[in-house]
């Protein structure tokens, strides 16, 4: 694009035409791009720059035309300022005029009126990039707390659930790692969860990693207050070996209801830029979202678990009122014709399948207890001790039965119940050579009993087994509680 000759009224067309170009294009680069252009053109400039320096980066720098070698003599160069919203955000400079002179009060209102129309795409620019970010920003704390209620098994304290936190934060943050930390029992806080593109070494080395209790920083998260560092690694505040490998950084409290959850660290590789102060407000809303969606899943798991709850309670009572009470009575009815049998295989036959009935109904009592009481602290072991009597009944003959008696499972630790399975599994191998072949098959009794008493008082849990060749059953394991 060629200047036009004469003076600002002849170049009026050609300012509007550059007016109405730049004033279309909403990219910002392209934009200063072809306000340098024109501002060459308009005042026949051999080199235009438009500057915007960035306190939270490296700004902005578009050249237009071959950069003058030297400085040009006094006279040789206009520059005038570009300011966005009556703050002066940079200049726009035209040096070295074609025709060898200097620039007059013409180009001086041409290159303030595109300065002007420079600080009003930078304004544009700036709001619709802000826009976008916090468009962005609400788009991840939706998606942190639709995964989180979307998962059955969450709660905060999960390891799952936290780094869906940290990775969508160090995501949104453009941040080289993201990681929920939550506050240790011995004081300080742990890193609990960890999202990262550094090395598998820096993982490994940040995987439970503790921030001592004098730091500085975790008595602010604890107050409710974010850190903010330019240089996490040359930062005073720090004292954890971790932030050698970080400059800009984030510690923001995840808070909810006044409680302080943990904390969410967002932080950048050394030297990439700081975080502006719109990314460390978004940031701080972020994870004040985050400890909410937290809490919401974690309630809406306790929902969830009491449901579950209710409907065992439910299953036992029914059991318990319809199943038993249906058995008891055809038990009596089994009972009463044993004892009008004529013929003794009959007689023999019907008390089998009583004593049968007896086995099922102690049984189904067990599981009705099982039912019935909370999570177990050795999961499972019920499952186990009846397996374990399956496993026997090859060379049994017969299935043994299997007799719970009070809360076995709550009142055994594992170790305990390791030695219950490893007793009940010896004492059904001892017990099968005990049984003559001709009483086989024959049932062999076990009875586990948590509510057992030990000859000084003290409760213990005892396990015992009655084989039919046995004059009474045999304690073979007890342990007190």
């Amino acid at each position: 694009m060629r200047a036009l000759a004469g003076g600002p009224i002849s170049r009026l067309p050609q300012l509007l035409e550059a007016m109405v170009t730049v004033g279309s294009d909403h990219d910002l680069r392209r934009a200063l791009d072809r306000i340098a252009e024109n501002a060459a053109a308009l005042t026949g400039a051999r080199h235009a720059a438009v500057s915007l320096p960035d306190k939270d980066g490296p700004g902005e720098l578009i050249t237009h035309g071959p950069s003058p070698a030297t400085e040009q003599p006094a006279g040789a160069f206009l520059e005038v300022p570009i300011r966005v919203q009556g703050k002066l955000s940079g200049t726009l400079r035209v040096t070295g005029k074609d025709s060898g002179g200097g620039f007059g009060d013409g180009d001086l209102h041409l290159v303030r009126v595109l300065a002007t129309q420079a600080g009003i795409a930078v304004s544009n620019a700036r709001t619709h990039a802000a826009a976008r970010q916090r468009r962005r920003w609400i788009d991840g704390t939706a998606s942190v707390t639709t995964a989180l209620l979307a998962e059955p098994d969450t709660r905060s304290t999960t390891p799952n659930a936290l780094t869906v936190v940290a990775e969508q934060g160090r995501d949104l943050a453009d941040a080289a790692t993201g990681a929920v930390l939550m506050p240790h029992p011995e004081g300080g806080m742990e890193i609990v969860a960890i999202s990262t593109v550094l090395s598998e070494a820096v993982r490994a080395e940040s995987e439970h990693a503790r921030i001592p209790p004098q730091s500085p920083s975790v008595h602010q998260i604890r107050a409710g207050l974010a850190v903010f560092s330019d240089d996490f690694g040359g930062d005073p505040r720090s004292i954890s070996p971790l932030s050698r490998h970080y400059g800009p950084m984030m510690l923001l409290p995840l808070r909810s209801s006044g409680r302080v959850l943990g904390a969410l660290a967002l932080c950048r590789k050394p030297g990439e830029r700081r975080f502006s102060h719109t990314e460390r407000t978004l940031g701080t809303q972020f994870a004040a979202q985050a400890a909410v969606a937290l809490v919401l899943a974690d309630r809406h798991r306790d929902r969830e678990q009491l449901a579950v709850f209710e409907d065992r309670d439910r299953i036992a009572r029914d059991l318990h009122d319809l199943v038993i009470q249906r058995l008891f009575a055809t038990g009596m009815l089994l009972e009463t014709a044993r004892r009008k049998a004529q013929l003794p295989e009959v007689a023999e036959g019907v008390g089998r399948a009583v004593d049968e009935l007896d086995a099922t109904i102690q049984e189904i009592r067990s599981a009705i207890i099982a039912l019935q009481q909370g999570p177990a602290a050795v999961p499972g072991l019920r499952s186990r001790v009846l397996r374990e009597a399956d496993a026997a009944t090859p060379v049994l003959g017969s299935r043994p039965s299997v007799q719970f008696v009070g809360p076995v499972e709550a009142r055994l630790d594992d170790e305990g119940g390791r030695e219950l399975l490893a007793a009940l599994a010896k004492a059904l191998a001892e017990a099968a050579p005990l049984v003559p072949a001709a009483a086989r098959p024959a049932r062999i009794e076990v009875v586990v009993d948590a509510l057992a008493m030990l000859p000084d008082g003290r409760p213990a849990v005892r396990l015992t087994v009655s084989v039919p060749a046995a004059p009474e059953a045999l304690t073979v394991w007890e342990r007190p509680l």
